[in-house]
């Protein structure tokens, strides 16, 4: 068992990875009203079974898919926590991928102003990213994740074991979050997340304690967090443009590939760099190329998200592994060309 405590404001948290820990969560949770969420995918494999070890807990069930990350989703959990007696004594737990974290989260963050939160992440891709930090929020027509709220979780409960169960493309999904952290923060786990008997629980912890190494010095994304979002200005366009057709995991392996392009374009860094990380994505079965997708359509939705500033484009790059750095203003027709290079 590994236990990262976050120091967050408002107060510190831990993280619990340990395999088998889904069927202990009892344990974790404080006594009084409960109400578990999970998705129509979840319910049965999980859900179900979890709400049962809680002697005062409700199980409510939403959409699966990221078109339902949505504040439509939101007011009908209101309505539903109202129905389960849940009050500001009581807790929301979150059983599920980054959709539902991320929803249930920003649900939990807004009720009555606030109730105790717990994260029980059970896709590789929410365990190594989405659930540690405290974003929580949901998407709009304009954009993703426009609507939004920091609310650090009581607790994260991850049990590698649940990764059993997981489709092998929504594994390779959170490769794609993981070897982020390890071009910003961890050379060791480009090679790590390359071998297929590695073990989960060593994957996940590190890939943790990257992003908790970050958030922990910079909370609110006012510096340094930014970082982490290496190439997710690209994958967030990809994912509103196709419609949220495509997996936020595959969007973001793109994104990277975009990113160090438009790295070596700007001579960050040198060209091989680029290429080697093109083709690690290759090998770990994940995808390069944005396919039909129209590059003046992505860079007009780039233009509406979040990390845009003053109406300024703004991206996270990489000088070489391990040494991301902001840029402002790039010119758009530089970014353009990179995106139709991956076409």
């Amino acid at each position: 068992m590994a236990i990262i405590q976050v120091s967050a404001p408002g107060g510190d948290y831990p993280i619990h990875i340990e395999a088998g820990l889904l069927q202990r969560v009892n344990e974790h949770i404080p006594a009084g009203r409960c109400v578990v969420v999970t998705n129509t995918t979840l319910a049965p494999l999980y859900g179900k079974a979890l709400t049962e070890q809680l002697p005062d807990a409700s199980l409510l069930i939403i959409p699966d898919g990221e078109q339902f990350k949505t504040l439509e989703t939101v007011a009908n959990l209101y309505v539903e926590f109202v129905r389960a007696g849940l009050d500001r004594s009581g807790t929301v737990i979150a059983l599920g991928g980054g959709v539902v974290g991320d929803t249930v989260g920003f649900a939990a963050a807004t009720y009555m102003r606030g109730v105790r939160f717990v994260q029980i992440p059970t896709t590789l891709l929410a365990m190594v990213d989405s659930s540690v930090g405290g974003k929580v929020g949901v998407d709009l027509p304009e954009g993703k994740n426009l609507v939004g709220a920091f609310k650090q979780p009581d607790k994260v409960l991850i049990d590698p074991d649940v990764l059993a169960t997981l489709p092998a493309r929504e594994r390779r999904c959170g490769l794609a979050e993981t070897l982020k952290h390890g071009l910003i923060a961890d050379p060791g786990l480009l090679e790590l997340a390359e071998q297929p008997d590695a073990a989960p629980g060593e994957l996940v912890q590190r890939a943790v304690q990257v992003k908790v190494n970050i958030v922990q010095q910079d909370p609110y994304e006012k510096d340094i967090r930014a970082h982490l979002n290496l190439g997710h200005t690209f994958a967030h366009a990809i994912e509103q443009v196709s419609g949220y057709t495509w997996p936020h995991g595959e969007a973001v392996a793109v994104g990277l590939v975009a990113a160090t392009r438009l790295s070596a374009r700007l001579s960050l860094c040198d060209e091989e760099l680029a290429k080697s990380v093109e083709q690690l994505l290759a090998r770990v079965g994940l995808p390069t190329r944005i396919g039909a997708l129209d590059p003046d359509a992505l860079y007009a939705a780039m233009s509406t998200d979040k990390k845009w500033q003053s109406g300024q484009s703004r991206f996270i790059l990489l000088h070489s592994i391990g040494q991301p750095v902001i840029v402002t203003g790039v010119e758009k027709s530089v970014v353009i060309d990179v995106m139709r290079g991956l076409q």
